[in-house]
């Protein structure tokens, strides 16, 4: 069923093809259902598109975006939970648009994205390129030059039928994870021509090491193998990839099946390219983990203009305080509660005495009392918090109460109208939804129904729900199913499998626990190297060609200065991570000393790299003054101070840090040159640099040119200082 909303551009009667294609609007799809249970149970209530994203749901970012991209016509498909997609976008603004058309088209027997695309080619609606996203992406990518690229190809090559965008994240060495909790991505790219020739998902590839096929290097110059690239879901097609989809009904997923299946087919000849973006965002929500990460990108408006400061449809406006932290207009708060940095706090809520929220979301019209402690959380709209609850990593839908004195442990997920009775303690990744866990539950593919033909369902009380359930029905539910959510609560936590249990802290929004990371670094350390079929190795770059055999002296030194500049910029990314996500420093110090392994640098080249990492993020922080500087400096230094000293056991090690130091001054930040002595004379203070490393440095540089001075001779007299301590310490 297609319902047409909105008013679409005339198009008028083209005098020739090429001119009705040159005034075919751009057109996009957005397919609404996931085909996930990965959001369950809070999407047997809701669809996915509409969970509220910071200040605006999911679906309201994808459209503002292809808006902004020039996109002109937008098909959304609906499936489970149609009726309030289509409700909701019937009572939005996005209906009625000048130059932007938005259609949705319904279906209550598509069971997967390839269904959903057979019945969108059904329909005749598509007459030209279109863009091919997921109602979860959030992006702020120009379109222009992939759009360009993709056409340009098209005209030389008819069999070029899709561009994928893609970007950098290199996924974690210790978990084989991306920051949005994908499975690390294999693909084999032509670094001339950008054409796709291999890609392999970890999560499909269990075995531990890739075969690729000889082929790949008979028929090509030279091929770059990757595995630090994140795939946006943002696909640039041709028509003729509707009509592949309606020809082979075994393509049900869009990469498993449909991407993988034209790399290996060697008879039609179809390609596939790839647009890489380097300082645009371009993400989509897989799971909780890139629901918590892309959040955060939100605020930290790495999503720019898509950020809640700024006015968009869907999204409510929020005024942008110091440290990223939003406020809305119409907000209760009691002077003696304390909002921390990077928290939205959204209309129409109250926060009672005391109460501390940090690096968190709070949507509207919710009630927090006094004496509350919310850490890293995301709380949706008209929820009751009551006094002395303590929250930490976790997601609270709408209309969820919690009496007082109640606590989440990390990575819980409490559906709509749950209520957690008094003093009662969720444990750790704990689900808990009004609606009984299936016994059966449904594979990864398969729709995430409540009810299709209604509109925003009604939960079941848990009393109704165990009314509704026979005798031998009652028998199969576990009995820890029943009554646990305290004294006066009402819901049931999930339980989750053995099997299960690792994907949930995987997915989780809290981090991943430090005892499993110790669990995956023993059992990477215990794996070895496999070689190819030839023997060889790849090498480190990934990039393959003919003369790849050859083991030059000059390109081995180049390719340890390259590991020391990926290092250092992935030691960067992990303590970014650990900022973001507020991850203790055991976890830090478990993935630095995974990519320490991984990359063979020593103990000095971790302490100058999280040095560097410390103080670029006090340089990053608000201020207007050198002074301002230096206390955002003092008080980071205090904060990761435990970090620091942990990689300098030795003066080796501190002398290290002080050259970090100095070539920050001089290169990349700049700013720090005239507070050099008095930052040089905290890390003094603190114990984190000693006087011996400070004396070895500055007698290092007697014999250097008077350029590598600089800083030796602004710290003179902290240097003479030092001299005279010391030989008062060897009188005495």
């Amino acid at each position: 069923m297609v319902g047409k909303k909105g008013g679409s551009k005339g198009m008028g009667v083209a005098e020739d093809a090429e001119e009705e294609l040159a005034r075919t609007p751009l057109q996009a799809i957005i397919l609404a259902d996931s085909f996930t249970t990965k959001f369950r149970p809070i999407t047997l209530e809701r669809p996915k598109v509409l969970l509220p994203l910071v200040n605006a749901p999911m679906i309201d970012y994808t459209l503002a975006w292809l808006e902004s991209a020039g996109v002109e016509e937008v098909f959304v498909f609906c499936c489970a939970h149609s009726k309030q997609v289509m409700d909701y976008l019937d009572k939005s603004n996005w209906f009625g648009q000048p130059n932007f058309s938005v259609t949705t088209i319904e279906s209550h027997n598509a069971i997967s994205a390839g269904d959903a695309l057979r019945l969108i080619y059904e329909q005749h609606v598509i007459r030209g390129d279109f863009i091919l996203v997921s109602g979860d992406t959030v992006s702020n990518m120009s379109l222009s030059q992939a759009l360009k690229e993709h056409k340009e190809r098209r005209r030389k090559d008819s069999n070029a039928v899709m561009t994928m965008v893609i970007k950098q994240s290199k996924a974690s060495p210790v978990t084989r994870q991306s920051r949005l909790g994908t499975e690390e991505l294999f693909m084999v790219i032509d670094p001339e021509t950008k054409q796709l020739l291999y890609y392999e998902d970890r999560g499909d590839n269990l075995k531990g090491y890739l075969s690729l096929d000889k082929a790949l290097l008979t028929y090509n110059t030279s091929i770059s193998l990757q595995n630090d690239k994140q795939d946006c879901y943002i696909d640039i097609c041709s028509p003729e990839v509707l009509s592949l989809f309606t020809d082979n009904f075994d393509y049900q997923h869009l990469r498993r099946d449909f991407v993988k299946g034209l790399l290996v087919d060697d008879i039609m000849g179809y390609k596939i390219y790839s647009h890489e973006i380097h300082s645009s965002y371009a993400a989509r929500i897989d799971n909780y983990r890139s629901y918590h990460t892309i959040s955060k990108d939100i605020i930290q408006r790495w999503t720019y203009p898509l950020v809640p400061d700024v006015q968009f449809f869907g999204n409510s406006a929020t005024k942008l305080e110091r440290q990223g932290m939003y406020r809305a207009p119409e907000i209760k708060q009691s002077s003696s509660s304390k909002i921390g940095p990077f928290t939205v706090i959204g209309s129409g809520t109250s926060i009672g005495n005391n109460t501390e929220i940090s690096n968190s979301v709070v949507g509207e019209g919710c009630s927090i009392g006094s004496n509350v402690t919310i850490e890293s959380c995301y709380i949706w709209h008209n929820v009751t918090i009551e006094d002395g609850c303590k929250l930490k990593h976790s997601i609270v839908c709408d209309g969820v109460t919690m009496k007082s004195g109640a606590a989440l442990e990390p990575g819980v997920v409490l559906s709509f109208k749950v209520v957690i009775g008094r003093n009662f303690l969720v444990p750790a990744y704990s689900k808990v939804s009004l609606h009984q866990q299936p016994i059966k539950q449904d594979s990864d593919e398969e729709l995430e129904y409540a009810d299709n033909s209604s509109g925003i369902t009604e939960s079941p009380s848990v009393s109704g729900t165990l009314d509704l359930l026979n005798e031998e029905e009652r028998t199969e539910l576990p009995d820890s199913q029943e009554y646990e959510v305290g004294d006066g609560g009402v819901g049931f936590i999930w339980l989750v499998s053995e099997a299960g249990q690792e994907e949930e802290w995987r997915h989780s929004v809290a981090p991943i626990p430090v005892d499993k990371l110790v669990e995956i670094m023993q059992i990477s350390n215990d794996e070895t190297d496999l070689p190819n079929e030839d023997g060889a190795f790849l090498p480190p770059s990934g990039e393959l060609g003919p003369d790849s055999i050859t083991n030059d002296s000059n390109e081995d030194a180049e390719d340890i200065r390259d590991d020391s500049v990926i290092f250092e910029r992935e030691v960067e990314a992990t303590f970014q991570r650990a900022v973001e996500e507020d991850v203790t420093d055991d976890h830090v110090i478990l993935e630095v000393n995974s990519l320490r392994l991984s990359y063979n640098m020593a103990s000095a080249d971790c302490a100058g790299a999280l040095f560097y990492s410390v103080m670029k993020l006090a340089l990053d922080a608000p201020h207007d003054s050198p002074n301002e500087l230096y206390k955002n400096v003092v008080s980071t230094v205090r904060k990761w101070k435990k970090l620091l000293k942990y990689y300098l056991s030795s003066i080796d090690e501190e002398i290290e840090v002080i050259l970090k130091f100095e070539e920050m001054c001089l290169e990349s930040a700049r700013e720090y040159s005239p507070l050099f002595v008095q930052i040089l004379h905290h890390l003094y203070d603190q114990d984190i640099i000693q006087e011996e490393a400070i004396l070895d440095w500055a007698s290092e540089k007697e014999g250097a040119e008077e350029s590598d001075k600089i800083f030796v001779k602004q710290s003179e007299k902290f240097i003479q200082w030092l001299k005279e301590a010391s030989e008062e310490e060897d009188e005495d």
